[in-house]
This record gives structure tokens, C-alpha cells and sequence, in this order.
């Protein structure tokens, strides 16, 4: 399976809309390794646009300069939020990048042509709009641009386009965009423009093949990272006879990576992609959260203040799969106290703390009280991640948490005479290994504590896993 994010602009430092879809590929990746399946998750940064060499000048520093130190708090994301990605690639150095790029561009050289174009450009979006406002909300006004450009022939594609996806060979989910891809395409498919003066990009980005007065359009050039990233072998092993190539990204750029890369793909001769999940937005007060819009969350604050597992769960277990999701610091408190402290946490102590009290701490046999609740698990987690259902494929993990401590309640072992307490003390113990297991994707630090609290034959004393973040100032 190859798992790939969007690659975002590097024009400032990552928000906690774009961890969603890290958390979530990375989700997905370890749930698949986990199930003994090859796996490549691969992000980046777009670094070639527009909207970058305006940051660096804004700040009086060189393009590169920017470029590189938010690209690499892009790739440092990695350790405070333990993301598991096996590729990062940024677009202005990857050795294959720009070599992939211009194959790319010759390979579909007989659907370009060159014309001149005028329109109203969106430097947030870099995208050319028929009228204004920005539909993503965009604070600056849109751009008036009179140039000469390579167009590139997306009318060509629009029945193969079509077909591909009511085929379901490119499947999109959730259905409303998949319905949203096929409205705009059987609207009628213009030609597109795809590339941009050398000027007015202040000579950064990679030049068109034989025309170096014109940069190659920026998405075009970082539409491309899902192939040039894969070097040698990893080509065909990735991209040509992978069966799962899945595409995750947020809703604005569906029309990019649903219409465009297909078209310039099948253009090129290349194999699609197989599959695109679309998630919706993070708000802050109702709005997009975003770099210029304001409403910016830093994800490495919000761990430093109250954890990792309580900030990549807010992610799995709050935001739907369809639909806004409005984020406050008070949401994600009141979400890891009720599951990470007062459930989670609070079982895993209560366990140990009652095995070292009536049984010296030594693990009994499973008395199965719950194997059919920790049996049913792996198969809900999986049919929920089969259709990018995260909160649904938390939620199913969760279950196991909910019903340990109903059985605590229901069984209440510390009124048990020894042979009971040893086969409700046991069924417990093997269901927290169990929840140890199912929650490695979600919660890949949580898991690992869960697992050294109730592994062995003897348990270690009882530690608390969380403390409660509700008034206590203290991180998770």
C-alpha cells in the first residue's frame, strides 16, 4: 500500500490542519504494517510556489533561506506527533524531482500548446478563478494577470475521466465529493494553464523544458512528487504494480488531484492512482484554519502543553469523516480527560493496582470474560479504515476500554472469593494486552505504556498512565 499526504506550501511554520492528515496516513500505515502488509507513507513540502519567494520577501530574507527552515519544521513534525512516514520529500531538492518533472512534461508534450491568458489568480490557491472572492477564503484580492502560457489539453480527458471514476478504477470517497469530481467534470473540461512567467515567479520553481522565460505551474510541478519521489526500483514497486495507491487531502484541492493529476497521468501514459480519501476542514471559530486566514494552532505547542496522545485523539476521535470540525484547546482537554484519564488510564491502574493486591502481582490465565468483545475489534477497526472512517475505526477501539470497565463494575473482583478474582483479574489483564495491540496505530506512545503496565508474568507496580489536564497545568 502507498499512503501519500498533500505536500503544503512552505510559506510559514505547519498548523494543526495540516497534522490531521499526517495523523491519519500514519494511521493507516501502521494499521497495515501491522497486519504484516508492505507499506510505503510517504509526505513533503511543496517548496516552488509563488506564495513562498512573497513570504521570503515579506520577511527581507532569501527564498532559500525561508524555504528550508519551514520545510524543516514540516519534517520535524515527525518526533512530537510519532508519525511513522517513510519518505519526505521537498521539491526544491529532491535529486529526482525536477529530472521527473521535466519527463513528465515531454511525455505529455503533445497535449501542450502555448496561448495567451488573462484572468483573475488567487496567489493563496495559486489557482486562476473566473471571478472573485476566493472561494477558500483568502484575504488578499485576487490578482489581475495578462502572460503568455503553456496550456495544457484537459478537455481531452473529460470521458476518460468520467469513466474512470464511475468505473470506480479511481475510487473517491466520501461519495458526496466523488459526486462533487464528476458535476465539475461533466460541467465541461477547459484547458488549463500550466505554467507561469519566469518573472512574475521571480525566477524560482523549475523552468519549462526549452522555454526558460516560463516556470513550470506550481501544482503541476508538486503533483508530480507522488512519482518523482520514488527512486529506481521504487517506481515500479510503488507506483506501477502497487494495487492500493491512496491519496489523502483536504477538500480544497480535490479538483487538483481528482482531475488534473488523472488527466496529466493518463496524458503521460502513466498508471493512476487507485484511490482518494477527501477530509474536511479544521475551524477555529467556524474558520479554516490556515496561514494567512489567522486562527493558526501550533501542533508542537499544543503537545508540549498537554501530550501526544492527547492531541493525536482529539484528531482520531473528534473530527468526522464528513464534515467541519471546529477545534478548541477546551474540547481537547475535555476529550483525553474522559477517554485517556478517566477511561483508559483509569482501568489500566485499576487492573494492576487489584492484581498486586489480591493476586501479588502475578498474571493469571485469561478467564475469556471478554474475547468476544477483544475477537470482534481488529475486524471493526479494519472495515472502518477500509472507508477512511477514522473516528468510527477509534471509536471501535474504544470499545474494549468501555467494556473492561463494565466488567470491573459487573464482576467487582475485590468481593470475589480467590478463584473468581483470578478469572476476572485475568480476563482483565488480557484485554488491556489486547487494547495495547488495537491501540498502536491510534496511539503509538499510549500503546507502548499500556503494554509495559500489563506485560509479563508479573506486573510492575502501578503507575498512573494520565493525569487529568482540566485545571492541572500539567501535560499528558
Amino acid at each position: 500500500m502507498y499512503i501519500t499526504t498533500t505536500i503544503p506550501y512552505v510559506n510559514a511554520r505547519p498548523h494543526l490542519g495540516h497534522v490531521l492528515e499526517l495523523v491519519q496516513g500514519d494511521v493507516l500505515a501502521r494499521h497495515h504494517r501491522r497486519r504484516g502488509e508492505p507499506v510505503r507513507f510517504q509526505t513533503g513540502t511543496d517548496d516552488n510556489s509563488l506564495k513562498n519567494v512573497l513570504a521570503a520577501e515579506a520577511e527581507g530574507v532569501p527564498v532559500r533561506e525561508l524555504v528550508d527552515r519551514n520545510a524543516a519544521a514540516f519534517e520535524g513534525l515527525r518526533r512530537p506527533l510519532d508519525l511513522s512516514f517513510d519518505s519526505f520529500i521537498r521539491t526544491s531538492s529532491h535529486p529526482g524531482h525536477r529530472a521527473g518533472v521535466e519527463r513528465i512534461w515531454q511525455a505529455v508534450a503533445h497535449d501542450l500548446y502555448q496561448r495567451h491568458y488573462e484572468g483573475l489568480y488567487c496567489v493563496g490557491c495559486e489557482q486562476f478563478y473566473a471571478e472573485g472572492p476566493c472561494p477558500e477564503g483568502h484575504a488578499a484580492p485576487l490578482q489581475r494577470v495578462s502572460e503568455e502560457n503553456w496550456f495544457f489539453r484537459l478537455s481531452r480527458y473529460q470521458d476518460a475521466l468520467s469513466e474512470l471514476i464511475r468505473g470506480g478504477r479511481l475510487r473517491i470517497e466520501p461519495v458526496a465529493r466523488r459526486n462533487e469530481v464528476l458535476a465539475f467534470i461533466e460541467a465541461g473540461l477547459a484547458d488549463i494553464s500550466v505554467s507561469r512567467s519566469a518573472a512574475r515567479a521571480r525566477g524560482w520553481g523549475i523552468p519549462v523544458p526549452g522555454d526558460p522565460a516560463q516556470v513550470v505551474y506550481v501544482w503541476w510541478d508538486a503533483l508530480a512528487n507522488y512519482i518523482t519521489a520514488l527512486d529506481g526500483d521504487d517506481y515500479d514497486r510503488w507506483w506501477v504494480t502497487e494495487d492500493h495507491k491512496i491519496h489523502l487531502m483536504g477538500k480544497g484541492v480535490i479538483r487538483f488531484h481528482a482531475v488534473y493529476w488523472p488527466a496529466m497521468l493518463l496524458s503521460a501514459g502513466l498508471p493512476l492512482p487507485t484511490e482518494i480519501f477527501v477530509h474536511d476542514y479544521l475551524t477555529v471559530d467556524g474558520r479554516k484554519i490556515s496561514k494567512s486566514a489567522g486562527g493558526a494552532v501550533d501542533p508542537v505547542a499544543l503537545v508540549d502543553a498537554y501530550g501526544v496522545d492527547a492531541v493525536r485523539w482529539w484528531l482520531l476521535r473528534e473530527v468526522p469523516r464528513v464534515g467541519d470540525a471546529d477545534f478548541t484547546a477546551e474540547r481537547l482537554i475535555g476529550r483525553a480527560d474522559e477517554d485517556l484519564a478517566n477511561g483508559l488510564g483509569n482501568l489500566v491502574n485499576r487492573v494492576v493496582t487489584m492484581v498486586h493486591r489480591f493476586l501479588g502481582g502475578h498474571v493469571p490465565g485469561d478467564g475469556g470474560g471478554l474475547a468476544e468483545t477483544c475477537a470482534r475489534v481488529p475486524g471493526a477497526v479494519h472495515e472502518a479504515l477500509a472507508d477512511f472512517d477514522f473516528r468510527r475505526a477509534a471509536a471501535a477501539v474504544w470499545t474494549i476500554v468501555e467494556e473492561a470497565n463494565k466488567y470491573v463494575e459487573r464482576t467487582r473482583p475485590w468481593q470475589q472469593d480467590r478463584a473468581a478474582q483470578e478469572a476476572s483479574l485475568g480476563t482483565l489483564v488480557h484485554a488491556c494486552r489486547a487494547l495495547a495491540v488495537q491501540l498502536e496505530p491510534f496511539l503509538p506512545t499510549a500503546a507502548a505504556r499500556v503494554a509495559a503496565a500489563v506485560g509479563g508474568q508479573r506486573l510492575a507496580r502501578p503507575e498512573p498512565l494520565y493525569r487529568r489536564l482540566a485545571g492541572s497545568g500539567v501535560a499528558g
